[in-house]
This record gives structure tokens, C-alpha cells and sequence, in this order.
């Protein structure tokens, strides 16, 4: 995948969480259909096969790893996916909706202390303040919903929390993998090494459940298959390629607008109240990402 200019790769970026909040309310429908974990499954197994064909067509093919490269491939792969879904799909089901966004919304976080610790990347005052500003209008929307309330901590929240540390521990490989690598390269390996865990666990825990064929409709099946062409094989791509472009720290700032994306489409699809909080959301979001993602 190519984007050729800073500004394209922030539209793309941009795009690919709006895609990212509308797959939230496509799981969570998917959810009634499927066991969890067959559902990651499935999904994952349509993304890797999506990236295979990618590489194939418009990449370099398979490539040829060293056994460091194989090694680091397949430790991205085992906590960005493997790790990161059964922590993300245990941690889930054990706390509350709430909770689980605000757990979520760490990410910038966690990716600003990791990538000053591991990457030497900059920790600027500018930067702390974008990722309060941002967490903030996320917790404004999240917490202001119809129904919305926090519950007591617990797994739960710690699990949602292991998915997070994951997925940046993930980014981190990744930044230093396409150091000498392109990063559709990397994601397609990734993804298939990743996914192949994510299928043998599913296939050898007894507690997986197959649905029930008959009352999985036409359109589940289509539902499963855009959810992993383009929430997961599209969305990898796209965070690749601007892990590499931006960095880890600036990149994770644009996860603060799955939440915002999520809850728009809930206002004009499931027609869920517009609020002065989804405005203050908004305005903290957009701020905290320019502050966040401008060069000091």
C-alpha cells in the first residue's frame, strides 16, 4: 500500500478508525451469531488470506526470513493478534461496555511512554497534553451515553488492559521490523503467523462453540468477510505503514477516534441522542490529535 505525502497518510489513517468504530456495531451483531472465539478466528482467517493475496499480486511474494526475522515476525504476530484477541474477546465479556472504552483509550498513552523508552522517540509537553486532551474527550463521550456507567473494576478491565499492552508491544516490533522490510510485508506475515494461533486455539479449546448453521444468514457471512477485509486486513496496512511513517506515538493518537467514529454512527444509524458532550468530545479529540501529531 502507498501513500505518498504526510497528509494522505493521516486521511488514511482518519478513514481506517472510522472503519474501526463502525466494526465495533458489526462485531457486536456478529456476536449473536458466533462463539467469540471462532468469530476472531474467522475474521483473521479472512484478513490473512486478503494479505497473502496482497503479497502476491502486488508485492514480492513470500519472502525469504533469516531466523532473527522469522523470530521477531512471529513474536509480533503471537501479541498483536494471538495475545491481543484473547485478552481483548476474554476481557470484554467480563466488564462493562464503559470500562472496557476507557481501558481502550490508554492506548496513546502507553505508545508516548513506550516509544520514548524503547524508541527514543520525544516526550514534549506538547505531546503529554494531546494525549490527556484526547483520552478526556473520549471519556466525555463514552461516559455520557444512554446507559452508560462505569463497574467495579477487576479481569475484566485487566485483560482489556493486557489487549492494549499487546498491541503496542506489537507497534514497537513493528517500527523496528520495517527498519529493513516494507511494512506490507511485514503485516502479511505478521497476520498469517498470528492468525494461525488465533485458528489452532480456536480449533483445540473445547469451550469454542460452532454456530448454528441455519441461523447464520447470507448477510452474517458478508458482514464477516467486510469485517476482515477491511477492519483488519485494511486496517493493518494502513497502522503499518503509519507506524513507519509517523511513528509510534503520533500513529496512536488516531486511535482516539474509534470511539468518536463509533458513537456518530450509533447517533445517525441507531439513533441514540446528539449531545453537548459528543461536541466537547469532539472538540478535545481534534485537539489533542493536532497537538499531539504536529512536529515540535
Amino acid at each position: 500500500m502507498t501513500v505518498h505525502t504526510p497528509g494522505a497518510m493521516r486521511l488514511a489513517l482518519l478513514a481506517t478508525m472510522a472503519i474501526w468504530g463502525g466494526n465495533l456495531a458489526v462485531v457486536k451483531l456478529l456476536l449473536e451469531r458466533f462463539d467469540p472465539m471462532a468469530l476472531s478466528a474467522l475474521r483473521m482467517a479472512v484478513a490473512a488470506l486478503a494479505l497473502l493475496a496482497v503479497l502476491h499480486w502486488h508485492g514480492p511474494g513470500w519472502p525469504r526470513l533469516s531466523r532473527r526475522q522469522f523470530a521477531g515476525m512471529l513474536l509480533c504476530g503471537l501479541l498483536m493478534i494471538y495475545l491481543n484477541q484473547i485478552c481483548f474477546t476474554l476481557g470484554v465479556q467480563r466488564t462493562v461496555a464503559a470500562n472496557a472504552a476507557l481501558v481502550i483509550a490508554l492506548n496513546p498513552l502507553v505508545s508516548t511512554l513506550a516509544a520514548a523508552a524503547l524508541l527514543g522517540e520525544r516526550l514534549t509537553p506538547a505531546r503529554l497534553l494531546g494525549v490527556v486532551l484526547g483520552f478526556s474527550g473520549v471519556a466525555a463521550v463514552v461516559l455520557h451515553r444512554p446507559g452508560a456507567a462505569l463497574g467495579q473494576g477487576g479481569l475484566g478491565d485487566l485483560l482489556v488492559f493486557g489487549s492494549v499492552l499487546t498491541w503496542v508491544a506489537g507497534g514497537v516490533l513493528v517500527q523496528r521490523l520495517t527498519r529493513n522490510m516494507d511494512s506490507t510485508v511485514v503485516s502479511a506475515v505478521v497476520n498469517v503467523l498470528g492468525t494461525s494461533a488465533v485458528v489452532l486455539h480456536a480449533l483445540l479449546d473445547p469451550g469454542t462453540r460452532l454456530p448454528d448453521w441455519g441461523a447464520v444468514r447470507a448477510l452474517d457471512w458478508l458482514l464477516v468477510a467486510l469485517s476482515g477485509l477491511l477492519a483488519t486486513a485494511v486496517g493493518a496496512l494502513v497502522w503499518n505503514r503509519a507506524l513507519v511513517r509517523l511513528g509510534v506515538a503520533r500513529t496512536a493518537l488516531y486511535a482516539y477516534w474509534v470511539p468518536i467514529f463509533g458513537v456518530g454512527f450509533a447517533v445517525l444509524l441507531l439513533g441514540e441522542p446528539l449531545t453537548v458532550w459528543h461536541g466537547v468530545g469532539l472538540a478535545a479529540v481534534l485537539s489533542g490529535t493536532w497537538l499531539g501529531t504536529r512536529k515540535a
